[in-house]
This record gives structure tokens, sequence and C-alpha cells, in this order.
């Protein structure tokens, strides 16, 4: 798949069948763990609002083996021309932000990163090029500043 930005041409990812559920992933985790499946659905099921209630806090997130979650903010069009003028106002919304955990070798090489697995392949995609590929929720054509 391909998508043009600036009048380049660049590759694009598309992800593949429906996504993985909550119970999918807490029947995987249970199988790995000592934890019943019922437990551990019910502590993904909290995770979300645990992490939002700490983020509202102005606090980062960071889950080891995972990565780091936190906040930005979201500034309307209208940029303001000194320090001073900056206002409260001018936010207008939040975007949750994520890093990947990553370890680094002795020469500060990264070695690995959670999420990341070793068995990723690309392959040339036979479908049409025009397709509408869900992959990031945030949507890619909101030009509206971020803050971070």
């Amino acid at each position: 798949m391909q998508q043009k930005i600036n009048g380049l041409w660049y590759p694009k990812s598309v992800t593949v069948g429906k996504p993985v559920t909550t119970n999918q992933v807490a029947d995987r985790l249970s199988q790995i763990s000592t934890v019943s499946l019922a437990d551990t659905f019910a502590v993904l099921k909290d995770l979300g609002g645990v992490l939002g209630d700490f983020m509202a806090q102005g606090l980062t997130v960071k889950l080891e083996g995972l990565g780091t979650f936190y906040l930005t903010a979201v500034a309307t069009k209208q940029g303001v021309d000194s320090p001073e003028k900056v206002k409260a106002s001018n936010i207008i919304g939040e975007r949750v932000r994520f890093i990947p955990e990553t370890t680094r070798t002795s020469g500060r090489k990264i070695a690995t990163r959670s999420l990341v697995s070793n068995d990723i392949f690309w392959e040339e995609w036979g479908g049409s090029s025009n397709a509408k590929t869900p992959v990031d929720p945030v949507d890619p054509d909101d030009d509206r500043p971020v803050i971070e």
C-alpha cells in the first residue's frame, strides 16, 4: 500500500483481519500466568480508566515491558504572537501519546522494543491502493497543532 505526502510517495502498512479483543488478550495472559481468565479480563477492562485518571492529573504512566503513556494538548489553529498571549483557552482537546519501551546495548543501539515482534515481515500488498485502512485512531487529516 502507498500514500502520497507532500508530493512524494511512501509505503504504508496495512492491518490484517479484525482487531484482537480484550477477551482474547485476557485469555492469552491467563494461559501464560497463574491468574484466572476472569481476573485478567477484569483488570484489562479497568486499565484504560486507571491510566486516564493518572494522566488527567498530569502524570506520565510507564508500564514495565510495555511503554509510556502521556497526554498532549491539541491547540486551536490560531497561534498567538507572544508567549504572554498563550492561554489554557487555546487548548481544544487532548491526545494520548505512547512510546514503546526499549532496551539498549552498551553501545546505545536499540536492542529490543516492546510491542515489536521479531516475526514481522513486509510484502507487497495486492489490494487497491486507494483503500482506506484504519491504522491510527488519530485522524491523519487533522492538521491542528499538537503541543508536546
